[in-house]
């Protein structure tokens, strides 16, 4: 006989200061817990023109030293309706001793990125170490993000800078985005590791 699970005993947390307790290594990301949603523009030579979107952002935890991320993004109209959904991502942030950070990046167009780069000042600076694509993906060579916690005391903002380089392009700037925390948990408490931050 088989034993079914209702859900899972050790869900994730979105916070600090629910769930598990953070691990000592996502000390630089913690900030980034929780969910985001926020505008933003692109475009790239290959397309028609720029585009505006909307996106959501979640990052969360489950006490280990990784960071569950997951990104979904639709297109807005010249009046900010919803046309169609857009471009949709998960993946997982390694944050390492020293501050490096190895992410994870699949997307359902066949596109699989491992980056690396730094979390520092909050701010996550990530490039392309590898990409591997499924045989009908779009031609995708390398990409650059950069994500930012906004300076002061206003945590409940970020910033995501996206530069692509593919079908033949070199590297170039493709989308920006300002994101607010959008769910109700309070911003992670100060500390000696976090002050360094604000």
């Amino acid at each position: 006989m088989v034993e079914s699970v209702a859900e899972p005993p050790f869900p994730d947390g979105l916070g600090a200061e629910q769930g598990p307790a953070p691990h000592v290594l996502l000390e630089p990301v913690i900030g980034f817990l929780g969910v985001w949603r926020g505008r933003g523009r692109g475009g790239y030579p290959t397309l028609d023109g720029d585009f505006v979107y909307a996106q959501e952002v979640r990052f969360s935890h489950d006490g280990r030293p990784f960071l569950r991320y997951e990104a979904r993004a639709w297109l807005l109209n010249g009046d900010g309706a919803p046309l169609r959904p857009a471009a949709r991502e998960s993946g997982w942030w390694r944050v390492q001793p020293d501050g490096r950070v190895e992410a994870l990046v699949t997307q359902p167009t066949g596109i699989t990125e491992v980056l690396v780069g730094d979390a520092r000042e909050g701010t996550v600076e990530l490039a392309t170490h590898t990409v591997a694509l499924t045989p009908t993906a779009k031609d995708v060579t390398a990409t650059r993000r950069r994500y930012a916690l906004a300076p002061g005391d206003d945590r409940d903002t970020f910033t995501f800078v996206h530069d692509l380089a593919a079908v033949g392009q070199p590297l170039q700037h493709h989308l920006s985005a300002t994101l607010h925390r959008a769910d109700a948990q309070s911003t992670p408490p100060a500390s000696s590791w976090n002050s360094s931050v604000q």
